[in-house]
């Protein structure tokens, strides 16, 4: 009778440590998918804000106007010889519909559009599912006024493409640009 209660009993101990085992394995395997998930998100997030960045520190570059065409919270158009070819370019961005992005899961990411003169760029959405640009006169007070302009501040929300245990994760990203041609 000892010997059938010594087995029953490692069977229950060895079955806990076999369920114990598979939980751990299962949680290490969603840490690592959200680990990564967020790693993509943050790379995701700053290559936005290179783009941005780059395009934006040339505002007003070879040119003698008021370098902004339009300035509002989700679109931006300003002057610039972007590509230093000699002729004054039109450079405006503005963000899509998310019903245009199929390549992912997340209902609320849209396409950042980056339109030169007649040509519109599009990249993939990289999971931004909102933009707001301010924009700052010479001692950091908003304004509407073009021509007061000397900083643009751009705001991007970031999510995961895809989700994760159901949910999509999230980052901020927030820039003040000092375009040297202001």
């Amino acid at each position: 009778m000892n010997v059938v209660l010594d087995l029953l009993g490692s069977t229950i101990i060895g079955g806990v440590i076999i369920l114990m085992l598979m939980n751990f394995n299962a949680f290490q395997s969603n840490t690592a998918i959200s680990s990564d998930s967020e790693l993509q998100m943050q790379q995701n997030a700053k290559t936005l804000a290179e783009i941005i960045n780059h395009d934006f520190r040339k505002i007003g570059f070879n040119y003698d106007n008021t370098a902004f065409a339009q300035a509002d919270s989700e679109r931006i158009s300003f002057y610039s010889d972007i590509d230093r070819n000699g002729s004054v370019d039109s450079v405006t961005y503005f963000l899509g519909n998310p019903s245009e992005v199929t390549s992912t899961t997340n209902p609320k990411d849209r396409i950042l559009y980056r339109k030169v003169n007649n040509d519109t760029i599009s990249g993939p959405s990289l999971g931004l599912t909102k933009a707001k640009f301010s924009y700052l006169d010479g001692v950091g007070v908003e304004t509407a006024t073009l021509a007061d302009i000397a900083y643009v501040r751009a705001e991007l929300w970031i999510e995961s493409i895809e989700s994760v245990d159901g949910e999509y994760l999230f980052t901020y990203w927030e820039m003040t640009i000092n375009p040297r041609n202001l």
